[in-house]
């Protein structure tokens, strides 16, 4: 046994080596770069890359950095994995560099320190300006240099004109790494706003110091890496420029928006770019002629175009505007196109509103014509045919609701109200009713049967309006004495002091306008609340508000009609911030009004006033709008002095007024309402009487306005027993007036186009003690006919 393991030991040394290790591996032949079989291998290092490759680090005395992870490759381009780098510097007393991770300094690190203290930990500035180039070596292979700038610590970053002298006033673009890449494109000149997709190069000033000791030290600090902040107010803004790595800007959508430079490894607030704003929008339709409405069937689309130039006349594409629509209940306004879903007529214009399109940030308002709105020319549109109604009938002084389907034979069964109401307002999509009270604010489904679906004890008082989109409420609460916008789900968004009379908002649901006495408030999403107190620069209050068609502004009644508009006043601070007047006056004219509304056509606001005696007073409104054929509303620039942007004025409409007593009617007490149709043909007015017993006046006044002058005025006589025309609601379709009234406490049917009384409907509405009340709440949803 012994002899045969010595005989396996010697067999197995005598097999030569190479043998015995064949069948464990196979040698791989290696890949030579050049395809040979010799020279550089494929997989060894050949490059090592530190980036940013030009530009390089920029860092203030004293400060730390880090150089980025070199990234190394072979000579085939592919990624090749390195355990270990040494980094150098070329001069360690601007910019010293830890050998061994690359740890920056602007200065020079400790080093054998003594005292426990690790070396590189510690940078002590030397306040030696200059450019020191960091390189990355590995397995034989050497990186590129990588530049560090070293200077005195930035102060400040200005965003400015280019330089006329780059030995005394040294700019971004001044310095050799601003044209590394040949940059072509002018230089951005922040007194003036450039055209969508043109494009700037980004000037910037950088400073040391402050005061007398501030130093422009442009060309040491290094590249600028520019950035654009959320433009305007909203993270919903459109993108108003965008930058490249060589600071060149590309201007995109309308705007203002604040410019970030990034150095040193801090971020700074440059200064501003400014996209220029519309200076018009025209808008058009097939058929269209901008003097007679367009006869749009019901559910047919009409396509819009708007065609939009900016301040310097270059055409704007891609523009994010808000069509809109004065009766968006029987003709909606989509993007682009509307689509009447029921009979009747509006007016449709094309908005640029901030924040969603033009912003600009709160301290750019006006700078530019950033961040202020623009209107377009208005589209007229009738559907033609009929629609049914469903009438809701309440009272001030009854706990009941009662609704009137007229696609059915009867009245629906009243609803009992948890408390009285003071007010009732509809939505434009005919969903929910809101009924204040002075305990709760009561919300009523409408959508089938009318139902309760919430009662809000926490908002107590009078609903003044809803806005458009059914999204906000307006409340006011007398006893606290506050003023509210609230969410139609519940919860107050913003409230303000005083006892608000009435309140419209814009079709666009961004501002709503209230009248409160010796007050005046105006809430927009965008600047919030605006106070006027007194409300007129008459000392004078006001009573009621009507907002203009376009929707630039509104008038407001009282002893002297006033009108405020949309384009803030703006006043220059410096060359780059401006401070604003918002809804600043737009008209006024001398003539005592009560109520008021606006036509839809835009031309006219019809007022009327109990004393000294009742009349109607027709202001025939001039908003000034660009040259022909666009007709847009915009807000117009003044020139400032050289080298500064343009001032914003207020936007000033005119008037002529024609006033004629309403000589039909007696014992008037107040105007309860202005009503035109929405073909804005004829306004009827309502009211109470000053003294309930006494001289009956059993008429509604019917206001046609003329196209110059003093319209025509009609009276309607109310049938039987009727006193007085308390309120009114218009069908949709402006064929049927639904009038409550005193005396008969009757719903009467008004003949629009006979101007008769054509029939009636008891509402049978009760007190708590069981007598019967007149209807002086009344609201309606269209329907189809069957």
């Amino acid at each position: 046994m012994r002899r045969f393991v010595t005989s396996v030991v010697l067999f197995l040394f005598a097999i030569p080596f190479g043998v015995s290790i064949s069948g464990c591996k196979h040698n791989l032949a290696p890949t030579f770069c050049n395809g040979g079989d010799s020279g550089l291998v494929a997989g060894e290092a050949t490059a090592i890359t530190l980036q940013p490759l030009v530009y390089g680090i920029s860092l203030n005395y004293g400060e730390i950095g880090q150089v980025q992870s070199p990234a190394a490759t072979d000579c085939k381009g592919a990624s090749v994995s390195i355990g270990k780098y040494t980094y150098g510097t070329t001069d360690m007393t601007v910019a010293d560099v830890d050998p061994s991770n690359g740890h920056l300094c602007a200065g020079t690190w400790n080093r054998n320190s003594g005292g426990g203290i690790p070396d590189y930990t510690v940078c002590n500035p030397t306040n030696k300006s200059g450019t020191a180039y960091i390189a990355a070596s590995a397995d034989g292979v050497t990186s590129n240099p990588l530049p560090v700038f070293i200077h005195p610590i930035v102060t400040s970053i200005v965003l400015g004109n280019p330089s006329t002298n780059c030995s005394t006033d040294p700019t971004t673009a001044c310095c050799p790494l601003a044209t590394v890449n040949q940059i072509t494109a002018p230089a951005y000149d922040a007194t003036t706003c450039v055209s969508q997709n043109q494009t700037r190069q980004l000037v910037a000033r950088v400073y040391a110091g402050t005061g007398a000791n501030q130093t422009n030290i442009s060309c040491l600090a290094g590249h600028l890496v520019f950035s654009a902040a959320t433009s305007g107010n909203g993270s919903s803004s459109p993108d108003i420029v965008t930058i490249d790595q060589n600071g060149v800007a590309t201007a995109q959508q309308p705007g203002s928006v604040l410019i970030n430079a990034n150095i040193s490894n801090a971020s700074s607030s440059a200064g501003y770019f400014s996209t220029c704003p519309p200076a018009s929008i025209a808008l058009s339709a097939p058929g269209f002629s901008g003097n007679t409405p367009i006869t749009v069937n019901q559910n047919n689309p009409l396509p819009l175009t708007a065609s939009v130039l900016d301040t310097h006349g270059n055409p704007i594409t891609g523009l994010s505007l808000e069509y809109v629509s004065t009766t968006p209940t029987t003709i909606p306004a989509g993007t682009n196109t509307i689509t009447p879903t029921l009979a009747g007529a509006a007016s449709i214009t094309a908005l640029c509103q901030p924040d969603t399109c033009n912003p600009a940030p709160y301290n750019q308002i006006g700078l530019q014509g950033n961040g202020v709105p623009i209107a377009s020319n208005s589209v007229d549109v009738v559907a033609p045919g009929t629609n049914s109604t469903i009438l809701y009938m309440a009272s001030t002084q009854s706990q009941y609701v009662v609704a009137r389907d007229f696609t059915q034979n009867s009245l629906a069964q009243p609803l009992l109200l948890p408390y009285t109401p003071n007010s009732m307002v509809i939505s434009n999509d005919g969903s929910t009713i809101y009924m204040g009270s002075s305990t709760a604010l009561m919300v009523l489904n409408a959508i089938n049967s009318v139902s309760i679906t919430r009662i809000d004890p926490y908002s107590p008082g009078v609903v003044l309006a809803v806005s458009p989109d059914g999204s906000d409420l307006v409340l006011t609460d007398p006893v606290k004495q506050t003023i509210s916008i609230e969410s139609s789900g519940g919860g107050v968004i913003s409230s303000y002091g005083g006892v608000g009379t009435h309140a419209e908002f814009t079709p666009d649901n961004q501002t709503v306008y209230i009248s409160a006495g010796n007050q005046l408030l105006i809430f927009n999403a965008v600047t919030g609340w605006t106070n006027y107190s007194p409300a007129t620069m008459s000392n004078t209050p006001v009573t009621d508000v009507a907002v203009t068609v376009p929707a630039v502004g509104a008038y407001f009644a009282g002893p002297v009609t006033t009108a405020r508009g949309y384009c803030p006043i703006t006043t220059l601070s410096g060359s780059t911030s401006a401070t604003n007047v918002f809804f600043p006056p737009a008209d006024s004219a001398a003539t005592v009004t009560d109520r008021i509304a606006a036509t839809n056509d835009g031309k006219h606001i019809v007022g009327v006033t109990v004393s000294p005696v009742p009349t109607v007073d027709d202001l025939h409104v001039q908003i000034p709008t660009t040259p022909s054929p666009t007709g847009s509303i915009a807000c117009p620039l003044t020139n400032p002095p050289a080298n500064m942007p343009p001032t914003s004025l207020a936007l000033q409409f005119s008037n002529t007024f024609n006033a004629a007593p309403l000589s039909g009617i007696t014992n008037v007490g107040q105007i309860t309402g202005v009503l035109p149709t929405s073909d804005s043909s004829i306004a009827f007015v309502t009211y109470t009487l000053s003294n309930p017993g006494g001289t009956p006046s059993p008429y509604l006044p019917a206001y046609a306005p003329a196209p110059s002058g003093l319209g025509a005025v009609s009276y309607v006589h109310l049938s039987g027993t009727a006193t007085a025309p308390l309120a009114a609601v218009l069908s949709s379709d402006n064929s049927t007036v639904f009038v409550g009234t005193s005396g008969d406490n009757l719903v009467h049917l008004i003949n629009r186009g006979a101007l008769t009384d054509s029939s009636t409907l008891n509402p049978g509405l009760t007190s708590p003690a069981g007598a019967a009340v007149p209807v002086n709440l009344i609201v309606q949803k269209p329907r189809k006919t069957t």
